[in-house]
């Protein structure tokens, strides 16, 4: 399957055949699989080393590297069957999609060649550290420090928020390396530590309602040595190879909704033919029918622009606008038609073995993570409609 430059009409015969055997893949294990993992905390190895197995984790990486060679729409395509299946995996968003991406553009060749085989084939995760509990959404105000000791970096901080240490090889980190004269702001470097139990480094689990396999962590770093050539880019330009990162990020972040989204939807109207209350499905009514088909329309037209998005990033055009809009589009459009469902099933809708309700919290996550939904708005209002910067 080759990346297009453009969209097509209608879906490609190698686009029809990837989402096919995703789908068979995914069935086999359904959302029991995934909602079993979440309640333990534990990946769903399974399911990941089965689509590694076959090839469908790599196809965003360089062939020489094992991986596919195609795209950012193909490895979104199997997310979106993935959720779809009822197993939305953020994993996938963390270690292909932002180290996926990032390694290969800004790497060494020592640094890809030790890292994307294990990406493309699955066996090895890495996460993000990014977040900190004192800068929010502002990336220039982290105080997590990296300072030179002979040969190493020396790390000290807190990182909050961060996804799946328990459950990753490697995870990127973004530091302060020094600050700007000018600006004052933080001159940040990105760093990969090879060893999530590194001497000094110390996790605590957060208590979330959060229900996916991957539980969110702090991450204390109490002068974690690492070596000079764990640097990705450029030292104090950190923030360039994270851009790199952030719209296949957006993107895959997309798909968990409108896949999920699918998810509910099909459920729903399975349940809407079946259920009979007054001697008819409820199905017949338009007050089931037309919420659900709201629900439909917006979600299709959220996958638009998220097919849109890849689609230019595949063929290297900018695409953070259209990144950031289907983000927001499809977080709200994938949290609509869940709930859409859960209101058709009632108070079936709620338990658990229905399998909408605890999906709930993954696909809200997503107007909070990774990016806010007012940040999306403040980007658009100034890259967009060319409004001054409003924060």
């Amino acid at each position: 399957m080759t990346s297009q430059s453009h969209l097509p009409l209608r879906p490609s015969q190698e686009e029809r055949a990837l989402r096919a055997a995703v789908r068979d893949i995914v069935s086999t294990f359904g959302h029991a699989y995934y909602q079993e993992r979440s309640a333990a905390g534990e990946a769903m190895h399974e399911l990941w080393d089965t689509l590694g197995t076959q090839g469908f984790l790599g196809l965003n990486i360089p062939e020489q590297y094992g991986g596919g060679g195609v795209g950012l729409t193909e490895l979104a395509v199997v997310l979106e069957e993935m959720s779809a299946g009822g197993c939305p995996e953020l994993a996938m968003v963390l270690s292909q999609g932002i180290a996926g991406s990032i390694l290969p553009l800004h790497g060494t060749e020592e640094q890809r060649a030790r890292y994307l085989p294990g990406i493309a084939s699955g066996s090895e995760k890495f996460v993000f550290a990014l977040t900190e509990p004192n800068a929010g959404s502002n990336s220039h105000r982290i105080s997590t420090t990296a300072r030179r000791d002979g040969d190493d970096w020396v790390i000290r901080g807190t990182k909050y928020y961060i996804s799946g240490v328990d459950h990753c090889d490697h995870f990127l980190l973004v530091a302060r390396t020094g600050t700007d004269d000018m600006s004052e702001r933080g001159e940040l470097t990105l760093f990969v530590v090879d060893d999530p139990e590194a001497a000094g480094l110390t996790r605590q689990v957060i208590s979330t309602a959060l229900r996916a396999p991957e539980r969110q962590f702090t991450l204390f770093f109490d002068d974690v040595r690492l070596p000079a050539d764990s640097v990705v880019g450029t030292v104090g330009h950190g923030l360039r190879p994270l851009f790199d990162g952030l719209n296949p990020e957006r993107v895959l972040s997309a798909v968990i909704c409108t896949g999920v989204g699918k998810y509910a939807l099909d459920k729903a109207v399975a349940y809407a033919k079946e259920r009979s209350v007054w001697d008819v499905p409820i199905g017949s009514h338009q007050g089931v029918q037309h919420p659900l088909a709201e629900a439909a329309i917006e979600l299709e037209s959220a996958r638009l622009m998220t097919w849109r998005a890849a689609a230019l990033f595949d063929a290297g055009e900018p695409a953070g606008e259209e990144a950031n809009m289907a983000k927001f589009l499809a977080s709200r459009a994938g949290m609509k038609a869940l709930d859409t469902a859960i209101q058709v099933h009632g108070g079936n809708g709620l338990a658990e073995e229905y399998g909408l309700a605890d999906l709930w919290s993954i696909v809200r996550l997503q107007q909070v993570a990774p990016v806010s939904t007012q940040m999306v708005l403040n980007h658009i209002a100034q890259h967009t409609l060319g409004l001054p910067r409003s924060y």
